[in-house]
Order: structure tokens, then sequence, then C-alpha cells
């Protein structure tokens, strides 16, 4: 979701700058060591469920984290062409899922912002399934205990959606998640190269990556 369908800017700017400069205060530290401090916390959690754990992270920092990510809301945006790209899909019969590292009480934060819930077939986070009667009712939501970046979570992810990996489309920003999925049999995938739009392109050297929607815009039904 984050950097895929939404600016990434929001979390880049939140993670690196807003919240650094509460724990700086908070700590009577400088931004750039209250800064170092907080990416080393981070990293030591990549690629496990405990990354985007929004109740982790409060308990750890001692923040409401969703309180100050409120407060940022106005920066919580799609990226361009989104909303074309999946309206394109629905007309050409496609199923769109979300499936997302994001915690619940971020994903009910984000979705209230953007007109994204409603373009979608089923909508799959990663964490525990309990705790979540913030979410929308529709589409339906399901949660995997498992991060994109373990094996198990497509796995039990293709269970759930009894989806053909053959024939099954993933977008992502992260390398990591793409290599994954790759392993585990699903066969088309893309790369997003500019997932915040404050930061240049970065295009992968292991996938086919794309900046824009527009560029595998599925066609018209009908269209020559």
């Amino acid at each position: 979701m984050d950097g895929t369908l939404l600016d990434k800017h929001f979390d880049d700017y939140f993670w690196e700058q807003y919240l650094p400069e509460h724990y700086s205060l908070r700590h009577d530290l400088g931004l750039e060591q209250a800064r170092a401090e907080l990416l080393a916390r981070y990293q030591r959690t990549a690629g496990s469920l405990l990354w985007a754990d929004l109740d982790h992270w409060s308990r750890e920092l001692g923040f409401d984290l969703v309180a100050l990510k409120e407060q940022l809301a106005s920066l919580i945006v799609l990226r361009p062409r989104v909303e074309s790209f999946l309206d394109r899909c629905r007309q050409a019969g496609k199923q769109l899922y979300l499936v997302t590292n994001a915690h619940h009480r971020t994903l009910a934060l984000k979705l209230g912002r953007v007109d994204l819930a409603s373009r979608l077939d089923r909508i799959v986070h990663a964490g525990s399934d309990a705790g979540r009667p913030e979410l929308p009712a529709l589409p339906p939501v399901a949660a995997i205990n498992r991060a994109k970046e373990e094996p198990e979570f497509w796995l039990e992810l293709q269970g759930l959606l009894a989806f053909d990996p053959a024939r099954s489309l993933l977008v992502d920003d992260s390398e990591a998640v793409l290599a994954t999925a790759a392993s585990c049999g699903i066969r088309h995938l893309r790369h997003i190269a500019r997932p915040s739009s404050r930061l240049p392109a970065r295009f992968s050297p292991r996938f086919p990556s794309i900046e824009h929607f527009d560029e595998i815009m599925p066609p018209l039904p009908g269209a020559w």
C-alpha cells in the first residue's frame, strides 16, 4: 500500500522527521542523534511484523503514534494514476486485492483519507486478526500473522484468496517482498521505482520497474 498505492512521503516524513523531532524534545537530544537512535531501532525489526506495529512502537517509545499520525493526515494521498488504473482493471474484469504489512490502525487511518476501499475486492493485512473494529465492513478484511517478507505469508494468502500465482500480478515498492513472492511462484512482478513524490526514481536491477501505473494500464474491453 505505502509507496505503491499511496505516496510514501507521508511515512518517510513521519518516521524520519516528525517522530524524531518529538523524540528529541522528550529526551533532550539533538535532532540528528534522535533520528540515528530511532533508525537503528527501526532497522532491528526490519522484515518482521514489529516493523509496522503501531502498538509496539507506541509502547516502546511512549507516544500515541496514531494521534501523531493524525496530525499529518493531510499528507496521506494516492500516487498518480492509481484511481484510473484500479478502475481500468475493474473494467477489464480483474480481481483487486490490497495486500499490506500495514498495522490495522494505520490501515484504518489511511483508508479514511483516500477513496481506495471501494475499488477493492479484498484487503489482507499482516498482523493479528483481533481488534479491528475501525476497519471498513466492505470490502472484506482479513489478517495473516506474518510479514510479506516471509514465504509463509504468500502460502497462506494463496489458501485464503485461491488465486493462481502464474496468472497474478504483484506490484510493490519493496524488492525483498517481490523476491519472496517470486520464490512462492507469483509470476508477474513490478517494482515501483518512485514510491515517494519527494524523491527521484530508483529502478530495480532485479525486477521490471515502473514509475506510475499508466505504464501497465490494461486495455479497455473490446479495444484493439
